[in-house]
């Protein structure tokens, strides 16, 4: 658990002291923090640092370099202040935005806005306001817009509390007392965790990697191991991210998508993040997988990558491949993106379709199993395993196309009544990806296996990959988080 100062200069300590709805906050000035920080034996601690930032070497500039020289979170970091100084310098901001689209039926732009905390008060604005938060993360930002015939363009700029009017002063205020209320500040009588983890999901999402009982058990077992494991959005986190320690994805991902860019962000700001960006990266692409798949040796399906629907790629794909044949998309997950073509025919119509969505698609050797093995790999070892039957009169596990019988049945094994030669290519497959969590699935024939994908951020449902290991498998998973947190140290 974190302990929160708020750190203003001398001159203006008084409106803060006094202004009901932060009484509670544990406001200091810069000389306070210079003097009695940091204290022997302290809990972790945050700083909303509100000094005077615009000049270099000022004490709100020494505020964050000396937070972050103490092991401190601090809102804005050294790195925030240097960028708004130096485009404020060069009078251009680095980071503009068009809202053209963004601000259709708003004709009233204004011709400046505060954001406070990423929040304001014209609903319109608040997305770009969100966006200017997550790429400058500090407690004030100026936004000033640029008129340019039918478009508008949006530049950030530096500012000050004490550059603020009354009426923005009042709004700051109440903004950070918005803030470290429901996101910074944590209820007292929860024990102090040596770690806070953020679990991200997503509560409108269809069929998301962790149903709410696996996500509640994950919970549940990071308690045991000290982390204090919360469930956030990605809206929620854009705005938390310094609060964490730590990063579990259970949202499904993608590359063009807020879960590459937060766990890019979360990797970047030194959070122990799975999956990491680089799996995610690798895993979403087929395209990455079968070269890789390729160059080490992993067991799998024949496999060829075309750019085009030329008539000599038909004849060329006609010459490696047998009717019926398994087209994917490079990106796509839960069977999303997979499709079947039985004749030359339907083999033109499909690669027509994907060609308007992808440069690249991946024609597959097409193989009827009854079954596809999921393993569940982390950190380079097996520690899930099930047999996922295909959907009901449907050739793959998902039938996105059925109103019943979606996906077929399952089986979940220990992993030592696995086959070997299924554990080995698993876990052969999953060390070409990296060192996270994944599951890899593979089918087995004839005495031969394949490995068809690895999947970052796999299912763990409630009664289905735990129906083996119970609540053994959640702990796995955070006592991988404990291990990482370990090594990175406090």
């Amino acid at each position: 658990m974190h302990k929160t100062l708020v750190v203003v200069d001398e001159s203006v300590l008084g409106e803060f002291s006094e202004t009901p709805g932060i009484a509670h906050l544990n406001v200091i000035t810069f000389d306070q923090y210079l003097q009695d920080y940091p204290k022997l034996n302290e809990p972790r601690t945050r700083i909303i640092n509100v000094c005077d930032t615009v000049n270099y070497l000022s004490k709100g500039y020494y505020c964050s370099l000396l937070a972050e020289a103490r092991n401190h979170k601090v809102l804005p970091s050294v790195k925030t202040i240097n960028e708004l100084r130096i485009e404020g310098q060069a009078d251009t901001a680095q980071l503009s935005f068009s809202l053209s689209s963004q601000m259709q039926g708003e004709a009233d732009v204004p011709q400046e806005l505060f954001v406070y905390f990423g929040l304001v008060a014209n609903v319109a604005l608040q997305k770009l306001a969100r966006k200017l938060y997550e790429r400058f993360p500090a407690p004030i930002l100026r936004v000033v817009f640029d008129h340019q015939g039918e478009s508008v363009n949006a530049h950030v700029r530096r500012s000050s509390y004490q550059e603020l009017d009354e009426i923005n002063r009042a709004r700051f205020i109440e903004a950070l007392a918005s803030f470290t209320d429901s996101v910074w500040r944590k209820p007292s009588q929860r024990k102090a965790a040596r770690w806070d983890m953020a679990i991200l999901v997503n509560p409108d999402e269809p069929h998301p990697p962790s149903d709410k009982e696996a996500i509640a058990r994950f919970v549940k077992a990071a308690k045991k191991l000290n982390i204090y494991a919360e469930p956030v959005t990605s809206q929620q986190l854009l705005l938390q991210l310094n609060q964490f320690d730590a990063l579990f994805i259970r949202e499904t991902t993608a590359i063009d998508h807020p879960t590459y860019r937060l766990a890019r962000k979360a990797e970047s700001a030194g959070l122990v993040v799975m999956d990491d960006p680089d799996s995610i990266l690798r895993c979403c692409n087929k395209v990455f997988l079968h070269d890789a798949f390729s160059y080490h040796g992993v067991p799998s399906l024949k496999t060829h990558v075309v750019m085009n629907v030329d008539e000599t790629t038909l004849d060329g794909i006609e010459q490696q491949f047998d009717y019926p044949l398994v087209l994917k998309m490079p990106e796509g997950s839960f069977s999303n993106g997979v499709y079947k073509a039985a004749d030359r025919a339907a083999l033109r119509q499909r690669l027509t379709e994907l060609f308007q969505q992808s440069a690249l698609v991946l024609v597959q050797e097409y193989l009827y199993t009854d079954f596809d093995w999921r393993i569940g790999v982390l950190n380079g070892r097996a520690i899930y395993a099930c047999r996922y039957h295909m959907a009901r009169n449907h050739w793959q596990i998902y039938n996105h196309s059925a109103k019943r019988f979606s996906s077929g049945g399952f089986e979940t094994l220990p992993t030592f009544e696995v086959p070997k030669p299924v554990l080995d290519a698993a876990v052969k497959a999953a060390n070409v990806v990296g060192k996270g969590l994944y599951g890899v699935d593979l089918k087995q024939k004839d005495g031969h296996v394949y490995v068809i994908e690895v999947n970052d951020n796999p299912s763990v449902d409630h009664k289905v990959e735990d129906a083996y290991l119970g609540n053994e498998l959640y702990m796995l998973v955070m006592a991988e988080f404990q291990r990482r947190l370990e090594l990175r140290g406090r």
